[in-house]
This record gives structure tokens, C-alpha cells and sequence, in this order.
């Protein structure tokens, strides 16, 4: 057994060719969601096979680096930006079929958004994407997928990829110019047309207001994990880029429509 690194310190383990971890109300609809997605073709994402003893999931172990920050020379190059738009664009498709389903039967972590177009990643950051050398080659952690519109995933992935990141933050990458070229590098490889990109900015901020709220919540409901972020100031982070985002929101826009 090997535990591997992440979010939670010691709760996510490899055994051989399986990853097992800590399962929750919503994990049979994401295996649902999984094995439908690799059932229509889509088989860049793990394979779920149910249960261990201690009520553990167990999906199937996707080989290849996966990059948190500061982002490695790989994970912050223009190929692995390109192919995870792609591979992203990919997976929204594959959803889209599951939609057809009896959605009231699913229970997910996070609630839907509207219009619903696809199952969200939720998460679709650079920890999240597996790389073989720096190609995209896999999608991991499900645990916030939920319905809702391609725009509400691709605003928080061009976030994480470009990453719109204060100056200050230790974890940027390039001066707000680099920032938008590789969001726009990003909208093309997914396939995003100039027009729909116009309330890209809006959609960033709202988002990360989501999450910072959604984080407070969890915090005062005595999530252990989310009280930890909130004590180490993650949420300042957050608010400090929301912040850099409104002010260089028309330079962003300019950007990514020219």
C-alpha cells in the first residue's frame, strides 16, 4: 500500500493497479457517471469497481505525473494547456449521452447549475489532469461532479491553467499577458467560439465566490478538511483573485475576443 499525495493527507491509497478512496453519498452516481463515459468511448478516466471493506471506493490507477503548484515545466507548458482543453471538451461530450438518464436518481456533491449542457468536472485543474510527459492523458477525482452548463467547468479550468493569479500569489505563472494568452490558447482547443467567451470573466469571479462560500459552509458544518483550508488562508487567495480579476476584467475580455 502506498498512500498518495492530495487534499487529504493519508486517506488515499494505492494498492497494485487500484487507487482506494474515501467514498461518499454522492460516489455511486459519479461511478455511474464513469463507467458510462467509458462505456461511449471516453476511457481517459478511472475505472470504478465498487467497494473495499472499510466502504472505500476502488477505481483503477491512471500511471502518468500529476502537477499541484507551483506547476512543473511540464504541466505549465503549451501542450499539456492544449491537450487538457481537449480532453476536457472530450469528456464534456461523452456526458452529454448521461443526461439522458434518470438524473433525479443521481445524488451529487455539489448542487446543479443551469442550463444543464453536461456533467461538470467540478475541479478540472492541473492536480487533476494526468500527464504522460506533457500530453493530457487522463481525468481523476469525480468527487465534485455535478450537472450544469460547459461554461461553468471551462471558466474554473481557465482559471487553474492559466492560472489568472494575482501577482502576488505565489503560485502564478507570467504576467497577466502570458495569463491570457494561454486562456486563449485554452478556449480554442476546446473549441469555445469568440462570442461564447464574453462573460468568461463574470463566470471566473462567480464561480470563486461559489467556492469560497461553499468553503465557509463546510467550515461552520465542522468539515475538518475545509476548516484546515480556511485556517491556512486559502480563502485569501480566492478573494485576492477575485479581486485581480475585476479590475483586469476588460483587459481579460479584450484578450480573449481579439
Amino acid at each position: 500500500m502506498e498512500f498518495l499525495q492530495g487534499g487529504r493527507e493519508n486517506k488515499i491509497a494505492r494498492v497494485a493497479n487500484t487507487v482506494h478512496r474515501p467514498a461518499g453519498p454522492w460516489t455511486e452516481s459519479v461511478h455511474a457517471l464513469l463507467r458510462h463515459v467509458r462505456a461511449v468511448g471516453f476511457t481517459a478516466v478511472p475505472e470504478p469497481l465498487g467497494f473495499d471493506d472499510a466502504g472505500n471506493e476502488i477505481v483503477t490507477f491512471l500511471a502518468g505525473e500529476v502537477c499541484n503548484y507551483p506547476l512543473s515545466a511540464a504541466a505549465a507548458s503549451e501542450e499539456a494547456l492544449v491537450s487538457a482543453a481537449q480532453l476536457l471538451r472530450a469528456y464534456h461530450e461523452a456526458t452529454r449521452s448521461f443526461l439522458a438518464q434518470n438524473q433525479e436518481s443521481h445524488t451529487w456533491q455539489l448542487p446543479s447549475q443551469t442550463p444543464i449542457e453536461v456533467i461538470c468536472h467540478g475541479d478540472y485543474a492541473p492536480y487533476n489532469v494526468v500527464l504522460n510527459c506533457r500530453q493530457a492523458v487522463g481525468i481523476i477525482d469525480f468527487d465534485t461532479a455535478h450537472p450544469g452548463p460547459r461554461i461553468w467547468d471551462i471558466a474554473y479550468a481557465l482559471y487553474r491553467w492559466a492560472p489568472f493569479h494575482n501577482q502576488q500569489n505565489p503560485d502564478r505563472l507570467g504576467d497577466l499577458e502570458t495569463q491570457i494568452g494561454r486562456a486563449r490558447l485554452f478556449c480554442e482547443a476546446y473549441g469555445l467560439s469568440v462570442a461564447q467567451r464574453h462573460n468568461l470573466v463574470d463566470m471566473m469571479i462567480l464561480r470563486l465566490e461559489t467556492l469560497v462560500n461553499h468553503m465557509q459552509t463546510e467550515a461552520q458544518k465542522g468539515n475538518e478538511a475545509f476548516i484546515a483550508n480556511l485556517a491556512d488562508g486559502h480563502h485569501l487567495l480566492y478573494l485576492a483573485d477575485i479581486e485581480y480579476l475585476g479590475e483586469k476584467r476588460p483587459l481579460i475580455l479584450a484578450g480573449l475576443q481579439d
